[in-house]
């Protein structure tokens, strides 16, 4: 135990508070067993460190890497137990996921030991919630959490406190930005090739950028699906077929003959790399199963993957795209439009450069032009980088 609180205390130290994550703000941190997953490189680690030194709770939290050596002969449910019994009061148990059996044993410490708040965190392709030997849906409150926002991006790299803006004042153009920040497109043209991720400030952006990826498919995906090396080969594939064709509509079949393999495989991967982060599937607009199957368009993850995966420069429609779909995802559902591109919370959107005509949407009702290098919305046309200050 002392080895691990010794390990706490130096990440705690090393923690700084100036910059947080939308996401702090969004958890009910008051809660028993709070989950919280998403992709490599996010920043949960980061964010749960710095609950606790914004809360002064440092001498009643302990925080543990679920992947430390310390477990491989000691359990976390023991463990929970003696800081029980120390009087602690929040476990943080991060990369829950690389621990066996911690579904069981989570729910072991819910159930025995309620005097202990547990959070965990994990990678988001798992079902972290459903687990593998415990069901913890009815016991634990669960979290996404997303890459920065362009409003986020802009608060990291200029030390900005822009507050978010609802969909409805982006439409109306009240999304704006401080006096300093005169031309935002400079700065949007960077984010989008290397603002995704919080480590956007560290050097070697693109490295750590393809070290998400190659872990992901390396690492993280064959270890859920239980695959082999030579599967997670063909993932690579898939990535770089999807990569140069991105946005296209899937043909299972085709792509499957594209890296030899079957549909119904394609089908199993395609989902496990989007819930990973990887891509995302933009489905038809509708309710029930049939609409879940109908996948329309797939895209990458984020518009930095674009730029890390082409090998020249990128397809500026598919970056657009890409950038309106991942921005407007995390606080609404995006769908397929029939005339358009998208349909977001009811309204039609067609997304383009600076010159895109609203000649596709003029006979539809409640749609709005998203354009590209403009700095203010006018009328029905908005900038798109505004979209970026929703979360």
């Amino acid at each position: 135990m002392e080895r691990l609180i010794a390990l706490y205390r130096k990440k705690l130290a090393e923690t700084e508070t100036g910059f947080v994550r939308y996401m702090h703000s969004r958890i009910n941190w008051d809660s028993r067993l709070i989950v919280i997953v998403g992709s490599r490189g996010v920043g949960k680690t980061t964010m749960i460190l710095q609950h606790i030194r914004l809360t002064h709770t440092e001498n009643e939290s302990l925080y543990i890497a679920a992947d430390n050596s310390y477990f491989a002969s000691h359990s976390i449910f023991d463990t929970a137990s003696a800081f029980a019994g120390q009087g602690g009061k929040i476990l943080y148990i991060d990369e829950v996921h690389k621990y066996q059996d911690w579904s069981r044993e989570v729910k072991m410490i819910y159930d025995y030991l309620p005097e202990l708040k547990v959070v965990v965190t994990g990678s988001s392709i798992m079902e972290i919630i459903k687990g593998t030997d415990a069901d913890l849906s009815r016991r634990a409150i669960p979290y996404t959490m997303e890459g920065l926002s362009f409003r986020e991006y802009l608060n990291l790299t200029l030390g900005t406190n822009i507050q978010p803006f609802c969909l409805n004042d982006i439409l109306a153009g009240n999304a704006v930005l401080p006096a300093e920040i005169k031309h935002p497109l400079m700065h949007f043209k960077e984010y989008l090739a290397n603002g995704y991720f919080p480590f956007a400030k560290q050097d070697d952006y693109l490295t750590r950028l393809e070290n998400v990826i190659n872990h992901t498919l390396e690492i993280d995906i064959p270890a859920f699906a239980r695959m082999n090396i030579a599967t997670s080969r063909k993932l690579k594939q898939l990535l770089e077929v999807i990569s140069k064709s991105v946005p296209f509509k899937p043909n299972f079949s085709e792509i499957g003959r594209a890296i030899s393999t079957d549909r119904g495989t394609v089908a199993d991967y395609m989902v496990y790399m989007e819930k990973s982060g990887l891509i995302r599937l933009l489905n038809t607009a509708g309710n029930g199963m049939k609409a879940m199957e109908k996948t329309e368009k797939v895209y990458l993850g984020n518009t930095n993957f674009i730029y890390a995966l082409s090998d020249g420069t990128p397809n500026m429609g598919n970056v657009r795209e890409t950038f309106f779909m991942s921005a407007l995802n995390v606080n609404y559902k995006v769908t397929a439009s029939p005339v358009s591109d998208f349909i977001v919370d009811g309204h039609t959107f067609e997304v383009g450069g600076k010159g895109k005509t609203g000649k596709q949407i003029q006979d539809t009702e409640d749609a709005f032009i998203v354009k590209d290098d403009i700095e203010y919305a006018y009328m029905k046309i908005v900038p798109l980088w505004a979209f970026g200050l929703n979360y």
